[in-house]
């Protein structure tokens, strides 16, 4: 998940973002032959009764003492009220979503006062308020301040074998040091059945791993995952950046991972393998603001769902009711969306399609038409040109069906797949798709998203009505990998799904806020891992610990 800009304030208000650190203890055991599935959905309110998911951490199997590693950041503003609410849920498959899964608790607080505290521990209540067991909550506030991040590429060998009728399923996590002791600053992947894994390489804040000081010491903890929640220690070290970065001159850091109680029992020990850190650098993350004012241009397109579960436009039940007050959901869903995502686009000449509909003269149906019925220059002139085309188009189309997403992620794709070409951060494509159903496509839209993931793009849903939606949330991949058909992963999470149904009765900019909260992380996201720097930018893509003698090495 994004970071999330608060609405209400001016941006020049802001003071600061802040990181949030979750860890939680004794929570609720949900699960009858195992342990809770535990993960953190945080929401924000900045006023009125309307929350907006502004993260949530990776879910953590079999486990009621979770300390998650994924920090969520947010802007801090002081003169204002920020409520947060951190719920916790117990998440038994890979496409559970929160709606589906068994409370644990929630605690309820403002960002003020986590930041006064720096550490905040409280008890975890169920919804009425009663206490949720001996459930509770340590929320860590961390300012961030520094835009440096260390990306690492790790290897081990020789690892100690901790599995009786296989190899280690090894792991490895990374500690800060703070007054306190010492604080989860990431957790890699599991490699599976493996004494020499290779770790995919990743990238941790500075200022989570070592306040950016870089002779703090860190600590780095390789464990044995069990799927029972019990990993087995294999062994750790002490270590800082600095000394990486010169052990990093010749070849690689090399480091002997250490068994403590293993070492006092075994004579002749000499460690339980050893961890190679083939390459330490410290590079700058840029921010969605630095690639938007760097010159990237955010193209935003709009695909619109004419079939016919939406209902003859000439009633009032309708969800494209031609309304004579102008007004039905999909109007609605297009003027608040479209009103945010125009700024960032300095034509503002949005493409805009319908899908699912009969058209003249032919009344062939149609996946991918512009709504301005001209294929060669389907561009609206604003939010305002939009509409007007939708309004224009309603009347002569004849809703039908079925309900097909591939066609239109592939046509956007196809101009995410040039402008990458161009090995620039210049561009990026947001595709807006306003639905009311279920697809009727779903393997070819898996596809179609999984390749769309390797480009600068991404996919918003506002689901409209009162269907089942459960298939958009399992394009969302909040909480596990899209995969497609034939089992190919997706690079990363491009999918936002929103229901209308939650912000009608609440003012434009709640839904807004709710759909783009992700679409800043994803921006600097793509571009970070292609490596690839804003357009206008001057600052190298990377540089050196400051008190490390330089190194093409590492």
């Amino acid at each position: 998940m994004a970071s999330f800009e608060a609405p209400q304030p001016k941006a020049t208000d802001c003071v600061t973002k802040v990181a949030l650190n979750i860890t939680c203890d004794n929570l609720l055991d949900m699960d009858a032959f195992s342990k809770s599935d535990p993960m953190c959905v945080v929401l924000l309110n900045s006023s009125g009764p309307h929350w907006y998911e502004i993260g949530r951490t990776e879910k953590i199997q079999n486990c009621l003492n979770p300390k998650f590693s994924k920090s969520i950041i947010l802007d801090y503003y002081f003169e204002a009220v920020q409520k947060l609410r951190f719920e916790l849920y117990d998440i038994d498959s890979e496409n559970c979503t929160p709606e589906e899964a068994d409370f644990l608790g929630q605690f309820e607080c403002t960002l003020g006062q986590i930041v006064s505290s720096k550490k905040l521990t409280k008890p975890l209540v169920k919804r009425d308020k009663t206490p949720a067991g001996k459930g509770t909550i340590t929320i860590c506030a961390e300012e961030r301040n520094d835009n440096r991040a260390v990306a690492l590429e790790i290897a081990a060998r020789s690892l100690d074998k901790k599995d009786f009728f296989g190899k280690s399923d090894p792991f490895l996590e990374f500690y800060k040091q703070t007054e306190t002791g010492w604080q989860l600053a990431h957790r890699t992947e599991v490699v599976k059945c493996n004494l020499n894994p290779i770790w995919k390489p990743f990238r941790i804040p500075i200022q989570s791993l070592c306040d950016g000081d870089v002779e703090k010491s860190i600590k780095i903890d390789c464990y044995d995952y069990n799927n029972s929640g019990s990993h087995d220690f294999i062994g750790s070290f002490l270590t800082s950046l600095c000394q990486i970065q010169q052990a990093c001159q010749s070849y690689a850091a090399e480091f002997e991972c250490i068994n403590s109680k293993k070492k006092q029992k075994k004579k002749g020990y000499k460690n339980s393998g050893i961890i190679i850190i083939k390459q330490c650098k410290i590079v700058k993350e840029y921010t969605f603001l630095d690639y938007i004012m760097g010159g990237c241009q955010i193209n935003f397109t709009i695909a619109i769902d004419f079939t016919g579960s939406n209902g003859d436009p000439g009633l009032p039940s309708s969800l494209h009711y031609i309304n004579p007050q102008g007004y039905n959901e999909y109007l609605a869903a297009i003027w608040a969306v479209g009103n945010v995502i125009q700024d960032y686009d300095s034509d503002k000449m949005f493409p805009a399609f319908g899908f699912g509909a009969k058209l003249p003269p032919t009344w062939q149906v149609s996946h991918e038409f512009p709504i301005n019925f001209n294929p060669s220059n389907p561009f609206c002139a604003g939010i305002e040109g939009v509409i007007f085309a939708y309004q224009q188009c309603l009347p002569q189309v004849k809703l039908y069906g079925p309900t097909n997403f591939a066609p239109i992620i592939n046509h956007v794709a196809h101009f995410g797949r040039e402008a990458l070409q161009q090995q620039t951060a210049s561009q990026y494509f947001v595709l807006l798709i306003i639905t009311d159903g279920v697809i009727t496509d779903m393997d070819q839209t898996r596809t179609a998203i999984v390749n769309a993931s390797r480009l600068p793009m991404s996919i918003i849903i506002v689901g409209v009505g009162a269907a089942d939606f459960s298939a958009m949330e399992f394009l969302d991949g909040d909480d596990g990998v899209l995969r497609s058909a034939t089992g190919e992963a997706a690079m990363r999470d491009i999918v936002q799904f929103v229901p209308f149904r939650q912000f009608q009765n609440g003012p434009q900019e709640a839904l807004a806020q709710s759909v783009l909260a992700e679409v800043p992380g994803q921006v600097a996201g793509f571009f970070s891992t292609m490596k690839l720097s804003p357009p206008h930018s001057n600052d190298p893509p990377s540089d050196h610990l400051a008190s490390a003698p330089p190194s093409d090495a590492c």
